[in-house]
């Protein structure tokens, strides 16, 4: 769901840093995918007319900017933005801030007009700005860059003069000297990572960003994270759609659309709450320290609800499926399915030949709460609130009533998301039933009226 930049002149190892952007993405973070992509694109043909229009120098500066500019907007809503709605990150080498340095300030076109001729593109979530003394640049230089495949070498860099140019621009847009043009000022810029040394000098500053980028959850630019959690949502559903788990318990499995089985929202909640409550105070204090306290919480809601949606799986599976936005850690998904595990709620199983890693499988009784986790999600923390709040008696019955009522408009916005949610993920009470509308079907839905 985000789309991070890499940023720089040439010779600044751009290409290096993409690779390992990737690759620490792919290691560390629960994305459904990672994409690789770069501008222009020398494989489409409005990145060729981008690329002939340079090689040639027949364009002027604008019609050349507005080649770019054609490419980038065809590349980010027919490929970029698809990707991100599904819960990918993609890692472009070069974006708009290139055009806005090379036509904007180089070029001598002006940040303004370049700016209006990208304003419809996808803006970088994350732009990692790669910088290197020009000399050091000139060495790294195996093969002509897009100007040089057209001229001589020592001629295109003579004195160096373009080249200071080009990272006197970075330096002035990217360090702030020069204000940054709507929309793309929405955006985070890390850098300048000075690439004067080794790869695996250069791949550490590249983790740490990654790993403070990630850690502060931001928000993404370019598509909502409601967007995406639907969107998953409904994949994952639609993928596990007529799959039977094993039965091997008394109680019945709940279906992909009775999964209620005529229990009333609040009454699963409030058994769950008790029921993890006990099992956490009756669980070993070594374990019991690596998991959250209350069912309420945020691994928990992810893990279980998750699970809700898949017939089984190892953990490397089951991190996949969380996807970004319901993203646990390996060692935190790990502590969770062995707490549920201990008390029953999942299934482990191997394969025959017992090589694989060992899947885990909800219980039909944890269905129920895990499809309300994915419902409920969004004023999930409003309900965490309520019930510390409550005391240790809280009349679940009334929880969403008394949280409407003294909410506010932030609250009736997340509220709102909830009821979006019902067309991915239904009601639960079987088909023929209509699905909440609006926040006083809901109240009543959540009590069972």
């Amino acid at each position: 769901m985000y789309l991070i930049t890499l940023e720089g002149g040439d010779g600044s190892g751009k290409g290096t840093a993409t690779k390992m952007v990737s690759e620490i993405l792919l290691k560390e973070a629960s994305f459904s995918s990672v994409e690789i992509t770069a501008e222009p694109r020398r494989n489409h043909p409005l990145g060729k007319l981008a690329v002939e229009s340079v090689r040639t120098g027949d364009a002027g500066p604008l019609q050349e900017a507005g080649f770019f500019a054609a490419d980038r907007l065809d590349h980010s809503h027919m490929w970029i933005r698809p990707k991100l709605a599904m819960g990918s990150v993609v890692i472009s080498e070069r974006n708009v801030h290139s055009s806005l340095v090379y036509q904007g300030i180089v070029g001598d076109l002006g940040l303004d007009q370049v700016a209006r001729l990208n304003s419809g593109a996808m803006v970088p979530d994350l732009t990692i700005w790669l910088d290197c003394d020009p000399e050091v640049a000139l060495r790294r230089i195996n093969v002509g860059t897009l100007r040089m495949e057209t001229m001589n070498k020592t001629e295109y860099f003579e004195t160096d003069e373009l080249q200071k140019k080009i990272r006197s621009g970075f330096h002035s847009l990217l360090g702030g000297e020069i204000p940054m043009p709507s929309p793309f000022d929405k955006g985070r810029i890390v850098g300048p990572i000075m690439n004067h040394g080794t790869e695996a000098e250069l791949e550490e500053k590249i983790r740490n960003t990654i790993r403070r980028f990630l850690n502060s959850r931001f928000s993404p630019i370019n598509v909502s994270i409601q967007e995406v959690e639907l969107n998953l949502i409904r994949k994952s559903m639609d993928a596990n759609d007529g799959q039977q788990t094993l039965d091997v318990g008394a109680s019945p499995s709940r279906d992909h659309e009775d999964w209620l089985q005529g229990d009333a929202p609040w009454k699963i909640i409030s058994n769950a709450m008790k029921i993890y409550s006990d099992a956490w105070n009756s669980t070993n204090p070594k374990l019991a320290s690596t998991v959250p306290k209350v069912a309420l919480s945020e691994t928990v809601f992810s893990i279980i609800g998750t699970l809700s949606m898949i017939s089984s799986a190892d953990v490397k599976q089951l991190r996949s499926a969380l996807g970004p936005v319901r993203t646990v850690s390996h060692r935190h998904t790990q502590r969770m399915i062995q707490f549920l595990d201990v008390h029953q709620w999942i299934r482990r199983h191997r394969t025959i030949l017992g090589r694989e890693a060992p899947r885990s499988e909800l219980r039909p009784d944890w269905q129920a709460f895990g499809k309300l986790a994915l419902l409920m999600s969004p004023i999930r923390q409003k309900l965490h609130e309520w019930h510390r709040k409550a005391g240790s008696s809280p009349r679940w019955k009334d929880a969403l009533t008394n949280i409407l009522r003294d909410g506010d408009d932030s609250l009736i916005s997340d509220v709102k998301l909830c009821i979006q949610r019902f067309e991915v993920i239904g009601c639960g009470r079987g088909k023929g039933n209509k699905i909440p509308v609006d926040i006083d079907e809901l109240r009543r839905w959540y009590r069972g009226d």
